[in-house]
């Protein structure tokens, strides 16, 4: 039995926010088939829904916010109003499942991301869950673009991480990991000594490590010259 059937939750204010007036007219539809929904206003833009917020004697407690609006959108209105109003949660409408905007409207504030396409039971339940459990409700395909987008930031901070360090400190430091010592580097890479001891130092202060040993146990750790110790 989904959430909806249910039908156990007190009355839910909810605000409608969409430049089309056919898609809020069908969501309020949607939504106004159960009793317990009560839809406080609509608006036509961010801008629209802020004036509203100001004039409404009751504040919602889910707002279904379109994304792509003129005048203000909806990721600038989240924004705006997660501050000013704490107790009132944010599900994003869209009919895209841009990466960029399901990063920013998170990070305005909003507590789900659904397809303008999804069911109305999935919508209604979606209300249910941010109340009742405080969930963050999301279409399957922009959590899997969540997963997606969280594995590959994963990629690039390890990247960020592994390049601390030059490309010529690089080399220098398997060279100490190939057991070489300054005169040796110095003369495979073309430099002088003293030059070789300078990178070394500063490998030392980017790795915040204070001598050799140290420098190549972190290089083992990360695996950044593996291929030598098999």
């Amino acid at each position: 039995m989904t959430f909806a059937e249910k039908n156990i939750t007190p009355m839910i204010k909810v605000a409608i926010v969409d430049d089309k007036q056919i898609n809020r007219t069908t969501l309020q539809e949607k939504l106004l088939s159960k009793n317990n929904i009560e839809i406080l206003f609509t608006a036509s833009n961010g801008e629209d829904f802020l004036e509203k917020m100001k004039e409404s004697s009751k504040l919602p407690d889910i707002v279904f916010m379109d994304i792509d609006m003129p005048v203000m959108n909806g990721i600038e209105a989240v924004n705006s109003a997660s501050e000013v109003y704490p107790d009132t949660k944010f599900l994003m409408l869209t009919v895209f499942d841009d990466d960029e905007k399901i990063f920013e409207a998170i990070k305005a504030g909003a507590v789900g991301y659904l397809l303008k396409d999804e069911n109305p039971d999935r919508l209604i339940n979606a209300l249910y869950e941010v109340v009742e459990f405080g969930g963050a409700p999301m279409s399957p395909r922009i959590a899997r673009k969540s997963l997606q987008m969280l594995s590959k930031a994963k990629v690039e901070n390890k990247k960020s991480e592994d390049s601390v360090l030059s490309d010529r400190e690089m080399d220098i430091l398997k060279g100490l990991v190939e057991g070489k010592d300054y005169k040796e580097l110095a003369n495979e890479i073309n430099l002088s000594p003293n030059t070789v001891r300078t990178h070394i130092s500063n490998i030392y202060k980017k790795l915040h490590v204070n001598n050799k040993t140290q420098a190549i146990k972190i290089a083992m750790k990360k695996g950044w010259f593996g291929f030598l110790f098999y």
